[in-house]
């Protein structure tokens, strides 16, 4: 009798211990779960001026891009390239005055062609956007 009740009580504190950690681990799950929306929420390109695939009929003055977040001014790179892959200027990008999750990068004077924007921005969360697209001037 005394052989069963020990075994009995043994196993009472197993199953005891799995469902307290069942519960820690479930706890622990929830948590991460319920705040990812933070940890994967990086800065993401909402509008760029000209747009991707855009064919324009005059040259535009600046490229503008729009982030859903704010980014680090000091690490932000906008760069336009012909179709040969030739950097068009030298100029830095900018943080716009008025909104601090915008750059701009002001141009020359364009000829009819396909153009790429290229830019890495790093945004305030500590993760870079690197990616690129493609514009057009019809020629006159």
């Amino acid at each position: 009798m005394k052989r069963e009740s020990f075994v009995e009580l043994f196993i009472e504190k197993i199953v005891t211990k799995v469902k307290i950690s069942s519960f820690v681990m479930g706890l622990i799950s929830l948590v991460l779960l319920s705040s990812s929306n933070v940890v994967f929420a990086h800065a993401a390109l909402t509008k760029a001026e000209p747009a991707r695939r855009a064919v324009l009929t005059a040259s535009p003055k600046q490229v503008r891009l729009w982030f859903n977040e704010e980014i680090e001014a000091d690490y932000a790179s906008l760069s336009l390239h012909d179709a040969n892959g030739k950097a068009l200027t030298e100029k830095k990008p900018l943080v716009h005055p008025d909104d601090a999750k915008s750059i701009y990068l002001e141009l020359p004077e364009l000829i009819g062609g396909q153009y790429t924007v290229k830019f890495r921005v790093l945004s305030v969360d500590g993760h870079v956007v690197d990616s690129e697209y493609k514009f057009t001037v019809k020629n006159k």
